[in-house]
C-alpha cells in the first residue's frame, strides 16, 4: 500500500459520495417543468459550466462535461496503474469527439469537443484530422488501432470494441462491464441495425464475447453462444428492438458493481474502477432524469429501467 493509492482511494471515494443518487434523481425527474429541473443542477456537482437558462439537451451536455472535469481530476491524484484505468475507463468521451469530428466534416458545422487533458490518448492528432481516411490513419498507428475502413460506422464501431477489449484485458475488475458493453453494441450492429462488423471490430467481438457468438446468424442464436462474462447483459432481452432496456439494465448493474467495489475494496484499484462506475452511472442517471422532467411519460421506462 503506497501513498499515492492512499490519497487517490481517499480522493475516489469523496468524489463518489459527493453524486447525487437515485433518490435525487427521482427527485429531478419529478420536477414540473424542465427548466425547474435544469435549475435543481445548480445546487449539485454538475453544476460547473451549467447555464441555469438552458435548455435539457444543453444541460444534458453539461453534465457530461462535467463528468469528465470529475474523472480528470481523479485521475490526476492516482499512481500510474489508476491513471491508466481512469483514461481507459473515460475511453467513450474520446470516441463521442471522433463521432462529432466525423459529423462536423461532414456538416461543415465544428461542434466543441469534451475537453479531455490527460484522459485522451490521441485526441489532440484526431482533432487535427481533416478526412475520414485522415482519422482512420490517426487510429491505425495508436492503441486504438486501424478501424478496418473509413467509413462513420466502421470508425465508431472499431474504436469502441477496441476500448472494450483493452479495458477488459488491462482492468480487471471492469472486464465483466465491458464484456456486456461489447455484447451490446455487436448485437445492436449485427441483429438490430444490419451492418456487418469490419475485420478488426470482429477479431475484437470475438475476445470478449467468443467467435460462436460473433458468427451467429440470429439473434436467438447470438444470446444463446455468447461468452459466460457477457452473457449476462442481453438477459431477459429477447428481441433486439428492446436493446435500449438492456442499455439502462447495464447502468443500473455498472452502479451496483461499482459501489461494491467502493465498498469492500482497501486502498487499490478496484476501489478507483469502482468511483468511476458510479460516478459514471450518476451522470447517465441524471441526464435520464433531465429526460424524464422534458418528456414525461415518453422516457419514463428508460428512467425506472435505470432507478428502479
Amino acid at each position: 500500500m503506497g501513498a499515492r493509492w492512499v490519497a487517490g482511494v481517499t480522493r475516489a471515494r469523496a468524489m463518489a459520495a459527493a453524486r447525487l443518487g437515485p433518490g435525487a434523481a427521482r427527485s429531478l425527474a419529478g420536477t414540473p417543468t424542465p427548466a425547474e429541473a435544469v435549475r435543481a443542477l445548480a445546487g449539485t456537482p454538475y453544476r460547473r459550466g451549467l447555464d441555469p437558462q438552458s435548455g435539457t439537451e444543453e444541460a444534458q451536455r453539461a453534465v457530461l462535461d462535467a463528468l469528465v472535469w470529475q474523472l480528470r481530476v481523479l485521475a490526476g491524484w492516482q499512481p500510474r496503474a489508476g491513471a491508466v484505468a481512469v483514461r481507459l475507463l473515460a475511453s467513450g468521451f474520446e470516441i463521442a469527439n471522433t463521432r462529432e469530428l466525423l459529423d462536423a466534416l461532414d456538416s461543415g458545422r465544428p461542434t466543441a469537443p469534451y475537453r479531455l487533458g490527460a484522459l485522451a490518448t490521441v485526441w489532440p492528432r484526431l482533432s487535427r484530422a481533416r478526412t475520414a481516411d485522415g482519422i482512420r490513419t490517426v487510429l491505425a498507428t495508436s492503441v486504438w488501432g486501424d478501424p478496418g475502413a473509413d467509413t462513420r460506422g466502421a470508425i465508431l464501431t472499431g474504436m469502441r470494441l477496441s476500448a472494450a477489449a483493452r479495458t477488459a484485458a488491462q482492468v480487471p475488475p471492469a472486464a465483466r462491464w465491458a464484456a456486456g458493453s461489447a455484447a451490446l453494441l455487436v448485437a445492436r450492429e449485427a441483429h438490430l441495425t444490419g451492418r456487418p462488423l469490419p475485420a478488426p471490430a470482429a477479431r475484437d467481438a470475438s475476445r470478449l464475447l467468443g467467435t460462436p457468438a460473433v458468427r451467429a446468424a440470429t439473434y436467438t442464436d447470438y444470446r444463446a453462444r455468447l461468452a459466460p462474462a457477457a452473457r449476462w447483459a442481453l438477459a431477459d432481452i429477447e428481441r433486439p428492438e428492446d436493446l435500449w432496456r438492456a442499455e439502462a439494465r447495464w447502468w443500473a448493474a455498472v452502479d451496483r458493481d461499482g459501489q461494491a467495489l467502493l465498498t469492500g475494496s482497501r486502498f487499490a484499484l478496484p476501489a478507483v474502477v469502482g468511483a468511476v462506475a458510479v460516478l459514471g452511472a450518476d451522470a447517465w442517471r441524471v441526464r435520464a432524469a433531465l429526460g424524464r422532467a422534458a418528456h414525461g411519460e415518453r422516457a419514463r421506462e428508460v428512467f425506472d429501467e435505470l432507478v428502479g
